[in-house]
């Protein structure tokens, strides 16, 4: 396959437009200073996310029904609760829900 100058411009310009609004809200931050209530606020964000991601595998829809609910995302919940309760660390808790569910498809599904 060819790639022609028209191609690249377009892979760069696509890589710019990415990477722009994930670095600048870094440059932006490092000039000001951020008030303590946005901060604290800030500090729920990555739970706010994979408590979203969490639930939409953990719910099936299907249309004209009720949501059901996937065993196997069930079954990942009880150990990484459990390590939530205990670690009170999200590092921890994302590896223990990724082994947990890497362990449950390999010997249940």
């Amino acid at each position: 396959m060819q790639m022609t100058l028209y191609s690249l411009l377009i892979i760069l310009g696509c890589g710019l437009v990415t990477w722009l609004p994930r670095v600048i809200p870094f440059i932006l931050v490092r000039k000001i200073r951020i008030p303590v209530v946005v901060l604290r606020f800030l500090s729920y964000v990555p739970l706010c996310i994979l408590t979203a991601l969490f639930v939409q595998n953990l719910l099936v829809v299907r249309e004209g029904q009720l949501p059901a609910i996937n065993t196997a995302y069930l079954y990942a919940t009880v150990p990484t609760v459990f390590a939530a309760v205990i670690t009170k660390n999200l590092m921890w808790i994302v590896i223990v829900g990724v082994v947990s569910m890497s362990l449950i498809r390999y010997f249940l599904v």
